[in-house]
């Protein structure tokens, strides 16, 4: 009993922690719009975990005052009361403290899904004409997004108007109990999975363009006498087997990289087979591997190659002078207070933010390093022999 005793007092002492932290995000997002960037740095979350953060205080600070002082009492964390938050999201201040009020002694006992639900009902009960509307605003703000996992795994997630979504599923669903019967050994939640691959990337006759991956191997694991993880862009670690398949596949491809021996970064990629600019922006692709803003895991297939001294300003179109971000990256550089600052010699990249905080990346690194007024983080020591991508 006693045990039990505790952890509710140390969960009550969390949520009134995060309702300081909150309320400190909450005022700095009234003097700047670009806080999450920094956020995602001094937190080491993403940039989107933090721009979530960052709404939900100034949602709370500003629209849910009642929800926001039982957090600050202790009585719900920023989970439960995110999921207040989150059905009012289009609603007006006015309507969104009405939602406030009626939810205020509907908080004790409930779990996030419950409050969620109770939230969404509230939300009709205040602006019952504004229903449609909503659901218009919603459809805006459909997406696809790829969250990695582990062991090889990872969660792809459609957000999409509700009926699209029910009725993609019922098509996923329905060939995959068609493909079921004698001799099939697949699940049915693998055939699902199976068939949903297929219908997206076109591999059963479907003859879509194929998609591009890279993956990162050495020359040892993919020729099969040695088992060292190998590397998926965006990603992370993947077993040596599994980077094999993937690279002996009849869709993929693969081309010859050679690489410092010192540090690992590759010095070239197979440059007569493409006219140069092809080769430049693939070269930097290749090397960079992720967007280069620290902490950021983008492939660097989807991003843009920026200039790092702007072509206006004498900048030069060479690898030493390209840079992969992300788009949101990208247009963070000529932010106000934002300083990127690139090492030709090196490679290394330092992010100096409005608040003065400086962190820095190197090509190829994983993770992003904090500097302290006097250091230099050194090269990388990752070795890659060859690099793959995959069709499919």
């Amino acid at each position: 009993m006693g045990e039990i005793i505790e952890i509710i007092a140390l969960e009550r002492q969390r949520a009134k922690l995060e309702a300081l932290q909150y309320k400190a995000i909450a005022m700095l997002a009234e003097q700047r719009d670009d806080v999450a960037e920094e956020l995602a740095l001094v937190l080491a979350v993403t940039v989107h975990k933090a721009q979530r953060m960052v709404d939900l205080a100034t949602t709370l600070v500003h629209r849910l005052p009642l929800t926001f002082a039982a957090m600050r009492r202790g009585d719900v964390d920023s989970v439960r009361a995110g999921a207040i938050a989150g059905p009012t999201a289009w609603l007006s201040d006015e309507h969104a403290r009405q939602v406030d009020v009626l939810m205020a002694d509907r908080l004790e006992g409930r779990n996030p899904g419950q409050l969620r639900r109770a939230a969404a009902r509230a939300v009709h009960r205040v602006d019952p004409d504004g229903a449609a509307a909503r659901a218009q605003a919603r459809r805006q703000e459909r997406k696809v997004e790829l969250l990695p996992g582990f062991d090889g795994m990872s969660t792809l997630v459609a957000e999409l108007p509700a009926e699209v979504a029910s009725a993609a599923y019922a098509r996923v669903d329905r060939l995959a109990r068609q493909l079921r019967g004698d001799g099939e050994g697949r699940t049915l939640d693998q055939l699902r999975a199976d068939v949903f691959a297929d219908l997206v990337l076109g591999s059963s006759g479907g003859g879509g363009a194929k998609a591009e991956i890279f993956v990162y191997v050495d020359a040892k694991t993919l020729a099969g006498a040695d088992e060292q993880p190998a590397e998926l862009a965006g990603y992370g670690p993947i077993p040596a087997w599994l980077a094999r398949q993937i690279a002996h596949d009849s869709g993929s491809t693969w081309r010859r990289i050679v690489t410092d021996p010192l540090n690992g970064r590759p010095i070239d990629v197979g440059r007569q087979r493409y006219r140069p600019p092809a080769v430049t922006d693939r070269f930097v692709r290749v090397r960079d591997r992720e967007c280069r803003f620290p902490g950021c895991n983008r492939p660097a297939q989807f991003g843009d190659n920026d200039h790092h001294r702007p072509w206006g300003r004498h900048g030069d179109t060479d690898t030493d002078q390209l840079v992969n971000y992300c788009r949101r990256h990208h247009r963070l550089k000529d932010r106000p207070g934002w300083r990127y600052e690139l090492e030709r010699d090196t490679g290394v990249l330092t992010i100096t933010t409005p608040a003065g905080m400086r962190y820095a990346s190197t090509p190829g690194a994983q993770e992003p390093v904090c500097l302290s007024p006097n250091r230099r983080p050194g090269p990388s020591a990752r070795r890659r022999s060859f690099t793959v991508r995959a069709g499919a």
